[in-house]
């Protein structure tokens, strides 16, 4: 436990910012090209900074939290990839990051043109990896303990009531099999509420 955060937790905690920051940092850094501002290429470099520094943690997270999720062979696949697309996409925005501070905005042309490339690159690069692991978690419940899961599907299976106002027609309505049994039960520690 890491403030609190399992290691699963904490990855999901630490991924989206960083995912951000990189966009940001790449964004700066086109702007900067487009307006010839110096003040946006130095908030292309801290965000850049930023970024990589949080990247790096959320990998390290990542990497502990393959170790104890439970999966299966299927979901493992997928984490391999995420695993292999996070350490791709970090070290080349590590390069770029290193490179942007030893040349201090002395590139040449084409070096610039090449920084933009890998820079574009390094944004399909966070989409992909985001969208991977996206699918473990949306699609295979990465980091989703099974007896939480178990509770989850008879308590879906349950079904349940809205109140009248809680859905955008402020109608009435029932979900899967509660048209035949209201009753249901919750996992335990769930507070007391009504449908």
């Amino acid at each position: 436990m890491i403030l609190g955060y399992d290691w699963p937790r904490l990855h999901a905690a630490l991924n989206d910012l960083p995912a951000a920051l990189l966009t940001v940092g790449v964004l700066f850094d086109l702007a900067a090209w487009a307006f010839k501002r110096e003040s946006l290429k130095w908030a292309a470099i801290w965000t850049l900074w930023a970024g990589v520094l949080g990247g790096w943690l959320a990998v390290i997270a990542g990497l502990q939290a393959e170790d104890v999720i439970e999966h299966g062979e299927g979901i493992h696949e997928l984490m391999e990839k995420h695993e292999t697309l996070g350490l791709v996409t970090m070290s080349l925005f590590t390069v770029l990051l290193v490179w942007r501070l030893w040349r201090r905005f002395r590139t040449t042309a084409v070096e610039e043109w090449v920084l933009r490339g890998l820079a574009v690159v390094g944004l399909v690069l966070v989409t992909w990896t985001g969208v991977v692991g996206g699918k473990m978690v949306f699609e295979h419940a990465a980091g989703v303990p099974m007896r939480t899961m178990e509770r989850e599907m008879l308590d879906r299976r349950a079904g349940h009531d809205h109140e009248a106002g809680e859905d955008a027609d402020s109608t009435e309505h029932q979900h899967g099999s509660a048209a035949r049994d209201t009753s249901h039960t919750h996992a335990p520690g769930t507070a007391p509420h009504s449908h």
